[in-house]
């Protein structure tokens, strides 16, 4: 039977060619994508029972996604389970690769439940949704395990998940790479198991390979790029001056350390104050900031053109008034929940990039860590910073930072402004947002400052590339990481740090370990 062919229940057909835990995993795991296991792969001759036997599990929150997060709402993945079953397979013929679809962690045990009637030696994770979860209990069962992530699609997952389990787990190893040769690379290594290795041996010669598989650092020199820093002295008290506009309520547990370290007040501010400010927006004047915005575009990717600018225009005004009326220059809102709840009829991502580009703050998702990072660099080296959900490609020796949002001025609002696009917000192709593309060839400094555990995490990479991609947010910029590429990799837990990061233009390794060293907070190398 071919992968596309379905005859009635597979998992009442023959368990050598359909794995199923119960006819109901076969309809919830095994139909969506019809994946059935071919005769060469689930071998049991004399020359393929020497195979490992490994479970390729396609972890994805619906075959056809369902809901506004990355790649984004309406992708269908079947094109991709396909090409990426038929690649590994063909790369690794001495692996027998059984490939099945789980949604959730309890597709993921109704699998191990099979394990040893189906002789199954470990597992390959392809997280292709952030946050589904069918590796948790894939990992906690100690089977030897390989997470890869689909780039762009399983990042913020393939990254918070496996740092959130490194210090817990040692049978299972990160692929992040674009490269499928890569994971076919570390998916060879499972024929150690038949030589007798361990779960925790496996994962450790994995990790081995993702190490020498990974480029040196380059040695291309960064253009030039003079700062002006200002006195550590005078941006603390700066600080301390400033008040944070909070709209929508999602990162309030670290509110009064931000207070009472920072000196920076988080006012709050509710989505009817936002809304009613939206409703009384000169429509004229919003207008006229959408006409502008349409001329300096390079291109406008939207349905409803003149519309959808014109409510960013007027939510624009509406941020601008709130933030008149509270005395702040500093903004942050949750715009996801805002906007999926009905309380605000446009996303402020372009009124975001308006904020920053005039040296004022206007931050994505109530995100108060990035924001009062943001607030720090803006009274010290006078730039915008670009929040984003990063990811990585170890096959480039890249680090990803993505988002739809972006400063186009990323030099400060007197520097040299940047071309742009116009498209749709990615995870929801809904509204209006920014594609902005960001110098290249600079260095930049990305940092978060972590107040409750007073700690400020830092480290650098090279501008090489605007990354074009439907898949994820709409900016992405891509950057050579400078130092050592694997100790990002433990960066992301949720108890920690989680994913958000922000990214400035400059070489600011030493004014950040200054301020560090001001609010005796310890500088984190995270490279």
């Amino acid at each position: 039977m071919s992968a596309s062919e379905h005859h009635g229940c597979e998992c009442c057909t023959s368990r050598r060619r359909f794995l199923a835990a119960g006819c109901g995993l076969c309809a919830a795991s095994l139909a969506p994508g019809n994946l059935a296991f071919s005769a060469d792969n689930d071998d049991d001759s004399a020359s393929g029972a020497d195979r490992p036997r490994v479970r390729l599990v396609f972890a994805c929150l619906a075959m056809k996604q369902d809901r506004p997060t990355w790649p984004y709402i309406g992708y269908d993945f079947t094109a991709d389970i396909e090409r990426v079953t038929k690649t590994l397979q063909k790369l690794c013929p001495e692996v027998a690769l059984l490939p099945v679809v789980a949604h959730t962690p309890e597709h993921a045990e109704k699998l191990l439940a099979a394990d040893k009637a189906d002789r199954i030696d470990g597992y390959v994770v392809y997280q292709m949704n952030n946050w589904a979860k069918a590796m948790l209990p894939v990992i906690a069962s100690g089977k030897p395990t390989i997470v890869a992530d689909f780039i762009f699609a399983g990042t913020g997952g393939a990254l918070v998940y496996t740092a959130d389990l490194r210090s817990k787990h040692d049978n299972f190893s990160l692929v992040a790479s674009s490269k499928l040769e890569d994971l076919a690379a570390a998916i060879e290594r499972f024929k150690l198991l038949k030589q007798g290795a361990t779960p925790a041996e496996f994962a450790a010669a994995c990790d081995r390979l993702r190490r020498e598989r990974t480029p040196s650092e380059s040695s291309t020199v960064c253009k030039n790029d003079p700062l002006q820093i200002a006195d550590v002295g005078d941006c603390l008290a700066a600080m301390k001056k400033t008040k944070l506009i909070s709209v929508g309520k999602k990162m309030r547990d670290v509110t009064k350390e931000i207070e009472r370290y920072l000196g920076i007040e988080i006012i709050d501010v509710s989505y009817e104050e936002i809304a009613a400010a939206y409703d009384a927006a000169d429509r004229d004047r919003a207008r006229e900031h959408a006409e502008r915005w349409k001329s300096e575009a390079r291109s406008i990717e939207l349905d409803d053109v003149d519309g959808t600018l014109e409510g960013s225009g007027r939510m624009y005004l509406a941020l601008l008034d709130v933030l008149k009326n509270r005395r702040c220059d500093s903004i942050t809102v949750e715009c996801l929940g805002g906007f999926y709840g009905g309380f605000l009829k446009a996303y402020p991502c372009l009124g975001f990039v308006e904020l920053l580009n005039a040296g004022r703050i206007g931050a994505c998702q109530a995100d108060l860590l990035s924001s009062v990072t943001m607030i720090a660099m803006k009274h010290l080296v006078g730039r915008p910073g670009y929040i984003s959900n990063p990811a990585i490609d170890a096959s480039k020796r890249q680090i990803i930072y993505s988002h739809c949002v972006a400063t186009t001025k990323p030099f400060g609002p007197n520097g040299p402004a940047n071309p742009y696009s116009i498209l749709t917000h990615a995870e929801d192709q809904s509204g209006a947002s920014v594609r902005s593309f960001l110098p290249t060839g600079y260095m930049t400094t990305t940092l978060e400052i972590q107040p409750a555990r007073r700690e400020i995490l830092c480290h650098r990479a090279k501008s090489v590339e605007n990354v074009i991609n439907p898949r994820g947010c709409r900016t992405k910029l891509a950057c050579e990481v400078v130092g050592d590429m694997e100790k990002l990799l433990a960066f992301w837990d949720r108890d920690r740090y989680y994913w958000h990061r922000v990214t400035f233009y400059g070489d600011l390794w030493e004014p950040v370990r200054e301020l560090a060293s001001a609010l005796r907070f310890k500088f984190v190398e995270e490279a």
